[in-house]
């Protein structure tokens, strides 16, 4: 796969590759570490974190994530996203998917192993319109397993158009559950509890939360880690007891991140409030879901990984570039 553009950033590298349909997009990145940018009593990390301040990477030996794109663009109509502004969605191949995973591996041959290959199909489009990507994650599997420990995640807005999600989110389940023995996750983006915010984030493109919580009645349990529920943080509605409503905690843990910075964000005024490289943002809403049973992960970024593009919404060919850069 050739290398049109390879931006270096501060926690990796942001590239432009040519796919057989024309550009796509990927990641290249390191990882802070969970000691650093995360909170979650359920795993024992129980301590508030300090300001996450940029600093020296994990060796790629012992975390590595290459971010792919599974579309050319993408037709959801995220408020909070630029991806759109590159196009239409258009399914990537399987060759484009499996080059892009292999083309940020040959950016580091002296790297010889990884105890932890996270695969994220998540910088551009919305995964689940391409079945190519079941596809894709059963290859990742047996790649050469004494070197790659692959751990894939799919990345969903659960579009209400599409026919085929049940049977796209129940093949993943198969390959979460019984391919990868549970070491492959599944996040659906939720973001609020409220329908008429979700309503106007989403652009009418995504599912209610009570037509997601009926079509995932219909999967199998979650082996491993639970199903995410992602939750951006910009001052939208986090009811403890709506999410009780529909999702069951012993089957889903909630994820709290900063909305990140996209042109469209900063266009729009849709941030964070506080200081989002810091607990404070977060505190309230972890201690409110806790209280009710649910598993909580508090993940803060850094200024660089946000200003650097690499975090969920950017994409360089909306015309968008890092902070370095401009």
């Amino acid at each position: 796969m050739e290398i049109i553009e390879r931006i270096p950033v501060p926690t990796g590298d942001i590239l432009i590759v040519e796919g057989e349909r024309g550009k796509l997009e990927m990641l290249s990145v390191g990882d802070y570490g969970k000691a650093v940018n995360l909170k979650a009593d359920c795993l024992g990390l129980t301590r508030e974190p300090g300001q996450v301040h940029h600093q020296k990477m994990l060796p790629l030996e012992e975390k590595w994530v290459i971010t792919i794109s599974t579309q050319y663009g993408c037709s959801m109509k995220c408020n909070f996203c630029d991806v759109p502004k590159v196009g239409s969605g258009v399914n990537a191949t399987y060759a484009d998917m499996l080059n892009q995973v292999l083309t940020g591996l040959h950016l580091h041959p002296e790297v010889r192993y990884t105890d932890r290959l996270n695969v994220h199909f998540a910088r551009m489009g919305e995964p689940t319109w391409n079945p190519e990507v079941l596809n894709v994650a059963e290859a990742l599997r047996v790649m050469d397993a004494s070197r790659w420990k692959v751990h894939p995640v799919v990345s969903t807005m659960m579009p209400h158009r599409n026919k085929k999600l049940l049977t796209f989110l129940y093949k993943w389940m198969r390959i979460k559950n019984e391919v990868y023995k549970g070491n492959a996750g599944l996040q659906l983006s939720i973001n609020s509890t409220d329908e008429e915010e979700r309503r106007i984030m989403f652009g009418g493109s995504a599912m209610s939360l009570h037509d997601i919580s009926r079509l995932m009645f219909e999967l199998p349990r979650p082996v491993g880690r639970k199903i995410t529920l992602n939750f951006a943080v910009a001052d939208y509605t986090i009811d403890p007891d709506v999410l009780l409503r529909y999702f069951d905690p012993d089957k889903y843990i909630i994820k709290l991140t900063p909305m990140h910075k996209t042109t469209r964000c900063v266009e729009a005024g849709i941030a964070t409030e506080g200081d989002y490289t810091t607990y404070a943002p977060y505190q309230h809403y972890e201690k409110a879901l806790t209280a009710v049973g649910y598993d909580v992960l508090v993940f803060i970024a850094s200024v660089e990984e946000d200003e650097g593009r690499i975090t969920c919404g950017n994409a360089l060919l909306s015309g968008t570039r890092p902070f370095d850069l401009e």
